[in-house]
């Protein structure tokens, strides 16, 4: 097997453990605070650490990959999470505020060093050529891995829910936290030493992007993400079991079904939106249409429950097309990132981007808290329409691409 296929194939293979364990906890930790009584917007403030220090991970994780190899970043982020893990064991007397919010913060670094060394592991993969191939393996690839890794999220947020109601959250915890150190250690065997590493050192200075497009892209992103958490990470979940009384599992199965779905698709996304590019990878256009045309989905929504639809079929129909057109917009921007690097530069360039990711996820949470407590679930998808609209009005900086050689400055 070619060495740079078995290592993208050994690092993803530890994502995608380490991705169950990211989907269970915080499907665990939402429902299991909610049920102690906690409000929506003190819910919301547990994962506040989480994104925030996702931010800082991903602006200086990109540069440390780029010193020290992908294959360590990964390995760091792995024996992070079993630590945040382990850590949430502890009896319900020392789960306050503060300490989860430490726990979710190295949760939080562990997360975005993990996804920053399978992403850019993709682009080491892909040859250096100026093969117009090119474009479309880099868009089957990154959009694999994307897909399957929201997928087994998917799975996760299953996995939180029934473990809850089988072992309780310290057992969960516990269990979560030994499977993932037993694949931490297969994958330092397996994994050789020096992935994505430059030869020569960056500078710190050299994280952030000289290159306008990744620079809009990065805008883009931040309001993509945040108007999916804006209603996802709070609103939703605690809208199901108040409003809706669906049960623990209940939940846990729909959104687990909900972002294996979404990860289908976005694995499928070169395939759905083939004759939109001609045989090229997608450019800044196929970003800003599929942007406009998702903006119609949680204004659908958000509609349908005011006008006084019935809930369960307003919610159930509307996560389906607002998930099917969300995957396909993030399988896009998960394309351009790389499409939009140089090589050497490809780590530092992720990192930059999934920082922005992270303020995303930042502010959509913190809202979908505050928002549902003050406005409801309407108010959440408000939210989320307008943060479409701002992705959609970004993307018209983005630049198309002709080749893999044309780089965009």
């Amino acid at each position: 097997m070619d060495q740079g296929i078995r290592n993208y194939l050994v690092v993803t293979g530890g994502y995608w453990a380490f991705t169950i364990t990211d989907g269970a906890i915080r499907m665990l930790v939402v429902l299991y605070f909610h049920l102690l009584g906690y409000s929506p917007f003190e819910v919301a403030m547990l994962f506040l650490f989480y994104e925030f220090f996702g931010i800082v991970t991903n602006l200086v994780g990109g540069w440390l990959g780029a010193r020290i190899g992908l294959n360590l970043t990964m390995h760091i982020g792995m024996t992070l999470q079993v630590i945040a893990l382990a850590l949430l064991t502890v009896p319900d007397a020392w789960l306050t505020v503060p300490y989860v919010m430490a726990a979710q913060a190295i949760s939080g670094i562990a997360k975005d060093l993990n996804k920053m060394s399978a992403k850019a592991t993709v682009k080491t993969m892909v040859g250096k050529t100026n093969d117009s191939n090119e474009n479309r393996t880099l868009f089957k690839w990154v959009a694999i891995l994307t897909g399957s890794k929201n997928a087994l999220k998917g799975g996760g947020f299953f996995v939180g829910a029934a473990l809850l109601e089988w072992l309780g959250f310290r057992g969960a915890m516990a269990v979560l936290a030994g499977a993932l150190f037993i694949v931490m250690l297969i994958t330092i065997v397996l994994l050789p030493t020096g992935v994505g590493k430059m030869k020569s050192k960056p500078k710190f200075t050299q994280v952030f992007s000289k290159v306008a497009a990744i620079n809009w892209l990065s805008a883009a992103r931040f309001f993509l993400f945040g108007s999916r958490d804006v209603w996802f990470v709070v609103g939703l979940p605690v809208f199901l079991y108040d409003v809706l009384g669906w049960s623990l599992t209940d939940i846990g199965s729909f959104l687990a079904l909900w972002v294996i779905g979404y990860g289908i698709v976005q694995a499928s996304a070169p395939h759905l939106i083939r004759q939109s590019h001609h045989g090229q990878g997608p450019g800044g256009g196929t970003a800003r249409f599929w942007a406009f045309v998702l903006a119609i989905f949680p204004l659908g929504i958000a509609i349908g429950l005011n006008v006084g639809w019935p809930a369960d079929a307003v919610l159930i129909i509307g996560l389906i097309l607002f998930g099917v057109v969300f995957a396909i917009n993030s399988a896009v921007h998960s394309y351009l990132i790389l499409a939009y690097s140089d090589h050497d530069k490809v780590a530092m360039s992720v990192g930059f981007y999934y920082m922005a990711n992270a303020g995303g996820r930042l502010a959509g949470t913190v809202l979908s808290g505050w928002a549902y407590q003050t406005q409801g679930l309407e108010g959440c998808l408000w939210w989320s329409t307008g943060f479409v609209l701002a992705a959609a009005l970004l993307s018209f900086a983005l630049p198309e691409l002709k080749s893999s050689a044309t780089k965009t400055a």
